[in-house]
């Protein structure tokens, strides 16, 4: 047999073995709401080749492919365990098990290693929240895929409404234009599952989510109570209103709690999901996720301030356009933003240094940001130039960040590349808030520049989520805990 055959027969045997990991994947998530994870990136719902694909990159932040064969044996154990809701990380299992010298086999090491998400320590599984997303646009609809997606277990959150602007039209011309919308992304693709439209309940209906569809223009418009929406939290996406007494205007019947997808300012608290989400008043009713830039400068910063200290900083930003942008030259309220967004690099101003004080109010360090937006669609670059309150070297900085990336508390926000070609639209899709860019990270002595990618619309619209989960009480406990 030659060594191509060779690799052909081991690509089958892989799939075939990823192949029998999806229905127990499947069934964990449906009956038991646990969340199958490798090295913090979900496999519920995905294909052979997904899954694949997935052990396969988990070279390039541990420094070698993990296979099906090591993490089959994990989900085998997981599915005899009498599990409550959680997330459960397959990729750490396997890691750790490794260097494991008690001589435990890998259902003993498995039940051990999860035993807070197991009998008696194990919590009870929650009836579904409500979710409201006021305002349709960009992160709306991302938002909205990301609710439909987590809600396969039937609990945690529920999407019941989308409130929209009339449309001048006809109601169910606009309400089948919303749903294409929902359905066809030019930059994320198609919708994962089927949408159909229900014109005469007025409501879209996606993978079996029966989702209103209110049409106002102002939230006094709206009595929720009345579309059997209860103790809601509600997703402002319009950026309309960013202060407590305008976002305050959500508070109606059958809204509990508001969520803005924007910068909050006033007394409003800017919330960076990893970092200050646990600061978060159980009473508090109105709260910020603050910006894309805030969400990919902050976890980076903090990991580098916990670790060597910071002294000053810059952040510059290499924006991909915005909506608030201009096909072509027209007025614009603000400086240069009335340029053509696809046929120039605009500059102009970021929030995102002076909200790391809201973040992190006890780095005392000052940092500076500006910002250059550029002619492509989605994913940005954050540079960060840090001056260190202590020399280190470039192979110090990168094995830590890589670690932080794999086994930290901030592993859901940042995410680490080694790879030599790496270029902004491979990063369209990812969950994280920043990825690292380990070819182009530069260290000196007490001076470090960092290279950050992120999403800078799906990557937030994840941490979104996240704060969301918090708030509702549905963030589950992931395992094996971050060292």
């Amino acid at each position: 047999m030659t060594v191509k055959d060779d690799s052909f027969t081991d690509w089958k045997n892989r799939e075939e073995i990823a192949e029998s990991m999806i229905p127990m994947i499947g069934r964990l998530h449906r009956e038991r709401d646990v969340t199958v994870l490798l090295h913090s990136r979900s496999l519920v719902n995905k294909s052979v080749v997904s899954i694949l694909k997935t052990h396969r990159f988990a070279r390039q932040i541990a420094g070698e492919e993990l296979s099906v064969t090591d993490t089959l044996p994990f989900v085998q154990a997981l599915t005899t365990l009498d599990l409550g809701p959680s997330q459960i990380d397959i990729g750490r299992l396997a890691e750790i098990y490794k260097t494991d010298e008690r001589g435990l086999s890998v259902a003993e090491f498995t039940a051990e290693a999860v035993a807070g998400a197991t009998g008696g320590n194990k919590i009870e599984r929650r009836e579904p929240r409500d979710v409201v997303l006021y305002g349709f646009g960009r992160i709306g609809r991302l938002v909205a895929r990301l609710l439909i997606e987590k809600a396969g277990s039937g609990n945690g959150l529920r999407l019941r409404a989308i409130v929209v602007r009339g449309g001048g039209g006809r109601a169910s011309e606009d309400l089948v234009k919303r749903a294409s919308l929902l359905r066809r992304d030019s930059i994320h693709g198609q919708f994962q599952g089927t949408i159909t439209v229900d014109e005469a309940e007025g409501a879209i209906i996606a993978n079996g989510n029966t989702i209103k569809v209110i049409y106002a223009n102002d939230p006094s418009e709206v009595d929720y109570t009345a579309y059997g929406i209860k103790d809601a939290i509600l997703i402002d996406n319009t950026g309309k209103w960013r202060d407590r007494e305008g976002l305050s205007q959500h508070l109606r019947p059958g809204i509990d709690k508001v969520v803005l997808t924007a910068p909050g300012k006033g007394d409003v608290p800017n919330i960076v999901h990893g970092v200050n989400h646990d600061t978060i008043k159980p009473d508090e009713q109105i709260l910020s996720c603050a910006s894309c830039t805030t969400n990919a400068i902050v976890p980076p910063l903090k990991a580098m301030a916990d670790e060597y200290g910071v002294l000053r900083g810059h952040v510059e930003t290499v924006h991909s356009f915005t909506n608030d942008q201009n096909l072509l030259d027209n007025y614009h309220k603000a400086d240069r933003r009335g340029r053509s967004a696809p046929l120039n690099m605009v500059i102009t101003e970021t929030g995102a240094a002076s909200a790391v004080a809201k973040a992190l109010p006890d780095l005392k360090a000052p940092i500076t940001g500006s910002s250059i937006r550029v002619p492509v669609p989605d994913v940005s670059i954050a540079i960060l130039s840090l001056r260190l309150g202590r020399e280190t070297t470039r192979e110090e900085v990168l094995d830590y960040l890589r670690d932080v990336s794999l086994t930290s508390p901030l592993k859901r926000q940042i995410d680490f590349t080694t790879a030599p070609d790496a270029v902004s639209m491979d990063f369209v899709g990812s969950r994280h808030a920043s990825i690292i860019d380990a070819g182009a990270t530069k260290v000196d002595g007490d001076n470090a520049i960092l290279y950050l990618w992120y999403d800078n619309e799906f990557g937030y619209s994840c941490q979104v989520i996240r704060v969301v989960q918090h708030v509702s009480g549905v963030e589950y406990p992931t395992y094996p805990s971050a060292v």
